[in-house]
Order: C-alpha cells, then sequence, then structure tokens
C-alpha cells in the first residue's frame, strides 16, 4: 500500500520529523538495511538508548516507522505507505557523507556480530 493522499497534516507531520539530524540518520539506516533493532542503532550511531527510543518514537507517530516485536527485540521498518516518500527524499541525500559513514559503520558492525554485542555489553556494563 503506497500513499495516495498526501494531506497537509501528514505532510507537516513528516517535515516535523526530517527537521531533526538525528531522525534523519535513523531513518536513512532503516530504509537501506530494511528493518533495524534499537541496539543497532545505537551501536551505529553512537546514542544513547533513550535517545534512540525518542527518536523512534517521534518517528512512529509522524508514521514513518512501524515496529515488529520478536522475543525482547523490537525491529523497526519503513511503513509502506510512506516509502515512496522517503525514497524520494534520500534520494537527494545519498551522497551526504555522514550518511554515507553511518551505513558503513553498520556494514562493519553486522558483519562481525560478535564484535557488536560484545562491545554494545561492555559500553552498557562498564562504570565510567
Amino acid at each position: 500500500m503506497r500513499l495516495k493522499h498526501f494531506s497537509l497534516s501528514f505532510g507537516e507531520q513528516v517535515f516535523k520529523a526530517l527537521a531533526d539530524e538525528s531522525r534523519i540518520r535513523i531513518l536513512h539506516l532503516i530504509l537501506r538495511n530494511k528493518e533495524m533493532c534499537i541496539s543497532d542503532l545505537e551501536q551505529v550511531l553512537d546514542f544513547t538508548q533513550t535517545k534512540t527510543s525518542r527518536h523512534l518514537s517521534y518517528l512512529r507517530s509522524a508514521s514513518l516507522v512501524t515496529p515488529r516485536k520478536l522475543d525482547q527485540w523490537v525491529y523497526y521498518s519503513l511503513k509502506d505507505e510512506a516509502a515512496d516518500l522517503v525514497n524520494q527524499i534520500f534520494g537527494y541525500l545519498e551522497r551526504d557523507a555522514i550518511l554515507q559513514k553511518d551505513q558503513e559503520i553498520y556494514k562493519i558492525l553486522y558483519s562481525n556480530r560478535e564484535l557488536a554485542v560484545n562491545k554494545l555489553q561492555t559500553r552498557r556494563w562498564t562504570a565510567p
């Protein structure tokens, strides 16, 4: 299902959601990788769990992403209704250095899952 009627209120929600660099980076990673969990986003972007959840909540209320729960994990994907619009927007940002670096970091971490899990556990359980 695709977005058929772009209303003013939906447009306002989308543009507000895209008014923050963190949300743009999160949305770009979800778009490029189809689905991501909070811990992967935290690690790639070096955000706290609180910051990541807050921005994902904002993207959910803007009707851009949808959650899928699997055991204790929550995976976020792009809503079908917003896919065309988001693809067009990110077509203009595809060569952005920050977004490219985020995707590169994700690919490295994804290819070595043990390293990613170890880094996440070490960061969470070590006292500063």
